[in-house]
């Protein structure tokens, strides 16, 4: 049989008493008798119990040492077996986004802002999947819908889109929307953009009517012959139109369905040789935003498209304060 932990330490220890009397005790006695009889007497007791107590300490340690260690259980296998699934719970991918509240009511109507009728009831609800292109839950009273270009939609749109034009027709979206009129009444209102902007679109108008800005009306450029001056001159809010950029070859953002103009006589173009389009606009090239229907730099409007990327043509040296574009341009 071996020799345990215990007894191993047990003879270590006195192995080390035994050197420690060796070494000690003959160097004082060579100083003098006396002091080597003083040492014994005051030292070796102290030794004695020193020894005596790394005795049953290594008794203690060894006991644990000894013991033989258990193997742990094995780990339970996750998956199939366990009925465990592997790795973190999918995340849900659904948002909650606050309602926009519903347009303000009052006793009396200043210029410039629509009249108190509260508009329909019925509210179309897009759920959210956590897209950030998806809109959130539309105002109360506000109707809108995103449609793909049918045949019947494409025999509407022949003044405005033909062979040759920079978008196909299957990238292109009628958007159907709500808005308040110059009369504070609720009326529909159609678009057509670009696939890639249609929610987007759809967001911006449910915020609009949620902020009671008033918008003359919002009809297809194709009731106007596809003509953008008689549009413009109707007071038309319209958004596709494949045409050319006014006095160049370069195909128009609105071509591509990425630019709408809003309430273009109370937001007219002014050209770079001073020309103002629509004609009728020039009573408005004075900015104030107590006025029914102007876009301003600090409305509801600017903030409406500013909040899905697109820009104001206000801000340009030849300002056209009724456009907006994905672009900038």
């Amino acid at each position: 049989m071996g020799i345990t932990g215990v007894e191993r330490n047990r003879r270590a220890v006195r192995v080390l008493v035994l050197l420690a009397c060796t070494a000690w005790t003959p160097n004082r006695v060579e100083r003098g008798p006396e002091i080597g009889r003083k040492w014994v007497a005051v030292v070796a007791p102290v030794v004695t119990v020193v020894a005596v107590g790394a005795v049953a300490i290594a008794s203690q340690l060894g006991s644990s040492h000894d013991e033989p260690s258990r193997p742990r259980p094995p780990l339970k296998a996750e998956g199939a077996e366990s009925g465990l699934p592997v790795g973190p719970p999918p995340e849900s991918t659904s948002t909650t986004v606050p309602p926009m509240p519903a347009p303000t009511t009052s006793a009396t109507t200043s210029p410039g802002s629509p009249a108190t009728t509260v508009g329909p009831t019925r509210a179309q609800v897009v759920p959210t999947t956590g897209s950030a292109s998806t809109p959130g839950p539309l105002p109360p009273g506000f109707e809108s819908s995103v449609k793909e270009i049918d045949a019947a939609t494409a025999a509407r749109l022949t003044a405005s889109w033909r062979p040759g034009c920079p978008v196909p027709l299957r990238d292109l979206r009628l958007v159907t929307i709500t808005h308040w009129g110059f009369d504070g009444q609720p009326r529909p209102g159609e678009l057509v953009v670009h696939a890639a902007h249609a929610e987007g679109i759809q967001r911006v108008f449910g915020e609009l009517f949620a902020a009671a800005f008033p918008i003359d009306q919002v009809r297809l450029v194709d009731e106007f012959g596809g003509d953008d001056d008689r549009s413009m001159a109707a007071n038309n809010t319209s958004a596709f139109n494949c045409r050319r950029v006014r006095g160049s070859t370069r195909w128009s953002q609105h071509a591509y369905g990425r630019a709408l103009d809003i309430n273009p006589v109370q937001n007219p173009y002014v050209t770079p040789d001073g020309a103002v389009l629509p004609p009728a606009g020039r009573e408005f090239l004075r900015r104030d935003a107590s006025r029914q229907g102007l876009v301003v730099a600090r409305g509801p409007v600017v903030a409406a498209f500013g909040r899905i990327g697109w820009r104001w043509g206000g801000a340009w040296s030849n300002p056209d304060y009724q456009h907006f574009s994905a672009n900038g341009r």
